[in-house]
């Protein structure tokens, strides 16, 4: 009976450990992070001859997210030809998409064209002759499409289309976990395109050419406007008697100046567009930060700006600022005194700037730290500000620039030369040679010898 009992376990057992043993392991699949093998699409990818998107996708760093998607499902490509990434895109569109700061736009570009499921040829939707007129539209890997999803079309001639880009080879690679089309054009989702626009557009503000500040009529103390064209044999624009001279009871009314009445000029919009252009700019977000945040400079130049003055402001970049230390911006009014050594009371760009350089070799700049100067010189076919190791070099020329505000930026930041008044040094003492006094004694008491000898005569 014993043994019986001991013969039924051992089989159990045994069945047990087989049954265990032939459970599948799924944690490879899913493990998000698996290897994918030499088959894979993205491999493929990589070794086409669509060597323009391929690098793209290198330089956008979506290997990674790519090869995550991968190992979860299935996934189809549609890639542009070569000479739609080289020669047909606009060459300030390329260039957009390569600056670093706009990596994540790059990505969504490249993410929009990749659908997260298998389609091949045959699952495109019927031609519009036939009864099947349903627009059929997937979702791409672009997480920032806001909505935007690709269309799926095949048109009367039978030429498939995505979107608006017609497919000049379909099922061109086609591998276990995915299939990648060719197509005639690069599709751009509406959110890139948004972003490429606001880019232009603060592009051409900051760009703006300089033409000088803008004057004010003594008469109606408002902006003068150019005239406008007159034709031959036209009235005169202006009476007789406005444009005749002011008399005496009528005086002129003062120039813009430092505390006067009529601010002419709104000086906290331009300095608040101009922080806005350095953070749209990129690159200069301690700046604005110390302008706003930790200081009321801000407030203290659009003060400025509107009682008159202009302001040309050296702009250190962000890794220029990283280089400053505690000590230097704990003490109280640091943030200020650094400010304001970077502040120069005229409006200059780099082109005058430069052209100074040019002629009269080193150029001292006034600055609003009294009475300190900040020295610039040509270097290196561009302009240096300061000397020795503190120096620095005009980095991003004319970030803004709207005739009362410029803005330059910096790869350094200046500190002026310290204050090296040596104490004077007390002058030697003069050693007097003390004359010997004995001829001295001996002629007075010579004299008094003689007056005696003449009263007692």
């Amino acid at each position: 009976m014993d043994s019986q009992i001991y013969g039924v376990v051992l089989f159990l057992t045994f069945l047990a450990v087989s049954s265990t043993s032939a459970m599948p392991d799924n944690s490879s699949t899913a493990n998000p992070t698996a290897q994918i093998n030499s088959n894979s699409v993205l491999v493929a990818l990589l070794d086409s001859h669509y060597t323009e998107l391929s690098e793209l996708v290198e330089k956008a760093l979506l290997l990674q997210t790519l090869e995550q998607a991968v190992t979860r499902h299935n996934i189809t490509i549609f890639a542009p030809r070569n000479e739609a990434l080289e020669r047909d895109l606009d060459p300030e569109f390329k260039l957009f998409l390569l600056e670093p700061r706009n990596l994540k736009s790059l990505q969504n570009l490249l993410l929009f064209h990749m659908i997260p499921s298998r389609i091949e040829s045959n699952h495109w939707p019927a031609p519009p002759s036939e009864k099947k007129k349903m627009p059929v539209f997937h979702a791409s890997l672009c997480r920032d499409a806001n909505g935007e999803r690709i269309q799926l079309i095949v048109q009367k001639n039978g030429d498939k289309a995505v979107s608006t880009a017609r497919v000049i080879k379909s099922d061109d690679i086609v591998r276990p976990d995915g299939v990648i089309h060719g197509i005639e054009r690069l599709l751009i989702p509406k959110s890139v395109q948004q972003d490429f626009n606001a880019r232009r557009n603060l592009a051409a503000t900051s760009a703006v050419i300089p033409e000088g500040a803008p004057e004010v009529d003594p008469r109606t103390h408002r902006l003068k406007k150019p005239a406008p064209p007159v034709s031959v044999g036209a009235p005169p624009v202006l009476p007789i008697y406005d444009a005749m001279s002011p008399g005496p009871s009528l005086a002129p009314a003062p120039a813009p100046g430092p505390g006067g009445p009529h601010h002419h000029f709104d000086g906290e919009s331009q300095v608040k567009d101009f922080i806005q252009t350095l953070l749209h700019y990129g690159g200069y977000n301690e700046m604005a930060d110390i302008l706003v945040n930790l200081t009321s400079l801000a407030s203290e130049m659009g003060r400025l700006v509107s009682e008159g003055y202009v302001l040309t402001v050296l702009a250190p970049n962000d890794e220029a600022m990283a280089k400053l230390t505690t000590d230097q911006l704990s003490e109280p009014g640091a943030p200020e005194r650094i400010m304001y050594y970077h502040m120069i009371p005229e409006y200059q760009t780099e082109e005058s700037m430069y052209n100074s350089v040019r002629r009269f070799g080193k150029v001292k700049y006034d600055t609003l730290r009294l009475p300190y100067k900040v020295v610039a010189e040509e270097a290196d076919g561009s302009v240096k500000f300061g000397q020795g190791e503190g120096s620095a070099y005009l980095f991003d020329p004319d970030i803004y620039t709207d005739g009362r505000i410029s803005v330059q930026g910096i790869d350094g930041v200046l500190f002026p030369p310290e204050e090296t008044t040596a104490a004077p040094k007390p002058a030697p003492a003069a050693k007097i040679a003390s004359k010997p006094r004995r001829g001295k004694l001996l002629e007075m008491a010579c004299t008094m010898l003689g007056a005696v000898g003449r009263s007692c005569h």
